[in-house]
């Protein structure tokens, strides 16, 4: 039987590993901290359980495909629960709740400008195209070739893919108002740049997030790796925990070791789930680097992340498991983070409260909660006292806006920003969600899943295709072990 070796056991790097020993490989993957889940760890303390990255809980058909390609269901491993509302905006003048219903949706569209619930169904009309066409056939693209989208499909709908206008150009075509556009404009922050950058084919994003809707996996997020882990241990793959990998040896064109301190471990094919760029880096030598230092220098970025882990003593009167504070100038913050790079004045940010949802993630009358502003990939000197400085600033608003005191009830701190992704994750530049997903860095402009040096080797993840996001990580692992099998047999 031969062997493959995956380095490192987030999303990507767990779903290659079980789609390869579905396909009859041995597979054995090496990852360096003590749990299976890379960004989607959990950390646990004081009676409090956080998952450290990933929150939300978007397009469900995906999570259950995947399960379903080897005999399973989502259910067999967990339970969801939709969220209703889906979220809560707190603009300046006040909070909007996102519900779930899409009647209750269209009156709250038509309440805040009138005629754009109509807008809303023509939206989402595109949308479903969209993510129809994008989810079945764009992202299970290897973007190894244009020849791979020469599909009678692809070709005869290209113009209604709205792959050429901005996303920013085509929201404002259906709605005016300032609060809409910035709800219809946010499912693609996720996508890592601003809306003027990201092609307006994302537009599906919203057709996720209105249409398939936001579910919360009881447990907490942790439990997808769980079932992840628990799936590929009983396909036969075998995990190596705590096992930091320092280097892929290489003969001729084979990788054929990959090193982790005083063990080896022979492989036929490597696959790189870990961070592309580290790899490149930092496991090759110079000779069999697909791409330069200049190339990567030249890649934009998703942003980066200032994160908060806090536990509360007492339980916080009408909140809402995901909320949003676009209390702020949006414009500005982006600006702060892609155009001119720098630590934000006045940041927007993100809380999640899962105890909202969820009893088993606090203690008994404690509250869990999350804070989460986006920074620019790279930056330099987040060191605890600016940390401190921003958790100050946002829980002034948090305590404005939502009329709950909570500085006098934190039992439990925890920070986490752009060093701390370097140095968990080998993340380059600290980013936390890997590529941005412009125009110019989509399909075959990404890095590509196979090493332009060595014949064995491949990645999936973040960087490389379909892109970030936790749906795109459990296809990407699909797509990366579809291509190996074109080329080797088990």
């Amino acid at each position: 039987m031969k062997k493959a070796i995956v380095i490192g056991s987030g999303f990507a790097g767990m779903s290659a590993a079980s789609f390869m020993a579905q396909s009859g490989w041995e597979v054995t993957v090496l990852e360096k901290h003590d749990m299976p889940g890379g960004r989607g760890r959990l950390y646990q303390q004081d009676g409090f359980t956080f998952d450290m990255g990933p929150s939300w809980y978007w397009m469900p058909d995906v999570f259950e495909r995947y399960f379903n390609c080897f005999g399973k269901k989502v259910a067999d491993y967990y339970q969801l629960q939709r969220l209703d509302p889906s979220y809560r905006i707190y603009y300046n003048d006040g909070p909007v709740d996102i519900p779930a219903d899409y009647d209750a949706l269209r009156k709250l569209f038509e309440s805040i400008e009138p005629g754009s619930a109509v807008q809303l169904d023509r939206f989402l009309e595109e949308a479903k195209y969209k993510y129809e066409v994008g989810i079945n056939k764009l992202v299970h693209k290897p973007g190894q070739s244009l020849a791979e989208f020469m599909d009678a499909d692809l070709v005869k709908g290209l113009l209604k893919l709205d792959v050429f206008t901005s996303m920013k150009k085509h929201v404002r075509k259906f709605f005016k108002n300032t609060r809409l556009i910035q709800l219809m404009e946010f499912p693609v922050l996720f996508l890592g740049a601003l809306p003027a950058d990201i092609p307006a084919l994302y537009s599906l994003m919203n057709y996720a997030d209105i249409k398939l809707g936001t579910w919360y996996p009881q447990g907490g997020m942790h439990e997808i790796p769980k079932a992840m882990h628990r799936l590929a241990v009983e396909l036969g793959v075998k995990f190596e925990f705590g096992c930091n990998v320092d280097q892929i040896e290489v003969t001729g064109r084979q990788a054929k070791r990959v090193r982790a301190g005083e063990r080896t471990f022979e492989a036929d094919v490597v696959i790189g789930g870990a961070d592309y760029h580290f790899i490149e880096t930092q496991l090759l030598e110079k000779a069999h680097r697909s791409y330069s230092d200049n190339y990567w220098e030249k890649r934009v970025m998703a942003p980066s992340c200032l994160l908060y882990y806090i536990g509360l003593s007492k339980r916080l009167n009408n909140v809402t498991h995901h909320s949003l504070f676009f209390d702020v100038d949006f414009e500005k913050h982006g600006d702060e983070i892609y155009e001119h790079p720098q630590w934000p004045s006045t940041p927007l940010f993100y809380v999640s409260i899962p105890s909202v949802t969820d009893a088993t993630v606090a203690p008994p009358g404690g509250e869990n909660l999350f804070f989460l502003i986006p920074v620019a990939a790279g930056l330099e000197g987040d060191d605890e006292e600016r940390r401190e400085q921003y958790f100050r600033k946002i829980v002034k608003r948090f305590e404005e806006q939502t009329g709950n005191t909570i500085t006098d009830a934190i039992v439990h701190q925890r920070t986490y920003s752009v060093s701390d992704f370097k140095k968990d994750y080998n993340a380059f530049k600290g980013n936390a969600y890997g590529l941005a997903n412009t125009l110019m860095q989509t399909s075959i402009l990404k890095p590509s899943l196979k090493s332009k040096k060595l014949n064995n080797l491949f990645y999936t993840g973040q960087l490389t295709v379909p892109g970030p996001g936790v749906p795109p990580s459990l296809i990407s692992g699909e797509v990366v072990a579809k291509e190996i099998n074109k080329t080797f047999k088990p």
